[in-house]
């Protein structure tokens, strides 16, 4: 089985000199590739002076996430890709559980290892976690981290079945990428690994956290949660994944309770003295309307009815102050 870490650069020199040389080191099961989306630093001169061994793909341009990575990987050849972010740092031995997963399963397709917190490796990081989940009305969260409460490791998540991988560090099999088009385009950045993981769970393919294989995330290192481009896109794309994703009788009443409950996410802003981040939601909206035909004829032949794990994260969270998920 061949596996190729995939790293998608952008102006991220200093982050490829922190973590590229964990990442060979404790990688030799895998060959190792750098995407660069058209970096105005010396990112692709640092790699090729310092990592011959790296293989380098170079973008003309700035293509975001999901069509910098739909761009690259056709070009490797691999059984299995990790996409992986450049603030990620592994652990020795790292890919063996993830090997010897795909080995002894059949049916496995997308994974993703547990994803501790660099900055405090006692904690989950917020992406990702031990595996993601999904609320009926969309809203994502992770096995040890529920909007911003991240709690300790404790071991207390096991190996099991996900609702998403986290796109900082996430493994597909070749023939499920090709079969599910790659990541969507239109959403440039953020979410997009939801919206892949729901359409491969929509088509049967597994997806799956396994927690035996250790990263630990910077996470922000690109676009900050703070920023509100940022909010943008994850409202906006959210919105898109639940339009292409839900059972067909769901999507409006499912679709109009989130945009109520963006509302409210925007008068959290409010009170929050935030105003910028209130206005990126409001151009969300605003762009899923404009799009909203695009997105529908995106649909697939089926949707699954089980794609989430609680009815309302927001009322747990907020109502019941459920902080954890083994609470939920």
């Amino acid at each position: 089985m061949k596996i190729a870490l995939v790293i998608l650069n952008w102006n991220g020199r200093t982050l490829l000199e922190t973590f590229l040389p964990t990442m060979i080191q404790h990688s030799s099961k895998a060959s190792i590739y750098v995407v660069d989306n058209d970096s105005k630093d010396d990112s692709v001169a640092f790699v090729s002076e310092n990592f011959p061994e790296v293989h380098l793909i170079q973008h003309k341009e700035n293509l975001g996430f999901a069509k910098g990575y739909n761009q690259a990987i056709p070009e490797i050849d691999a059984d299995v890709f990790c996409i992986v972010n450049s603030d990620i740092e592994v652990t020795p031995n790292w890919l063996d559980p993830i090997i010897s997963f795909y080995r002894n399963n059949k049916n496995a397709g997308i994974v993703q290892p547990k994803i501790l917190d660099y900055k405090n490796k006692a904690f989950f990081e917020y992406a990702g976690a031990a595996g993601g989940l999904i609320d009926k009305y969309g809203y994502a969260y992770c096995r040890g981290r529920i909007f911003d409460s991240l709690e300790k490791d404790h071991q207390q998540y096991a190996t099991a079945p996900i609702a998403w991988a986290s796109g900082a560090c996430l493994f597909i099999k070749d023939s499920y990428f090709k079969l599910l088009g790659g990541f969507d385009e239109d959403f440039f950045a953020h979410y997009e690994e939801i919206d892949l993981c729901w359409r491969a769970r929509n088509n049967g393919v597994h997806v799956d956290c396994i927690s035996e294989s250790v990263v630990y995330h910077v996470g922000g290192a690109t676009l900050h949660k703070s920023n509100p481009f940022k909010t943008y896109l994850n409202f906006r794309n959210s919105l898109y994944t639940l339009l292409k994703n839900l059972p067909r009788r769901k999507v409006i009443p499912i679709i109009f309770i989130r945009m109520v409950l963006d509302g409210l996410a925007a008068f959290k802003f409010l009170l929050a003295g935030k105003p910028n981040h209130i206005l990126s939601i409001l151009k969300a909206h605003l762009s899923f309307y404009q799009n909203f035909t695009l997105m529908r004829h995106k649909r697939g032949s089926y949707q699954t009815y089980d794609y989430y794990h609680t009815k309302s994260i927001v009322w747990e969270y907020y109502v019941k102050k459920h902080k954890k998920v083994k609470s939920l």
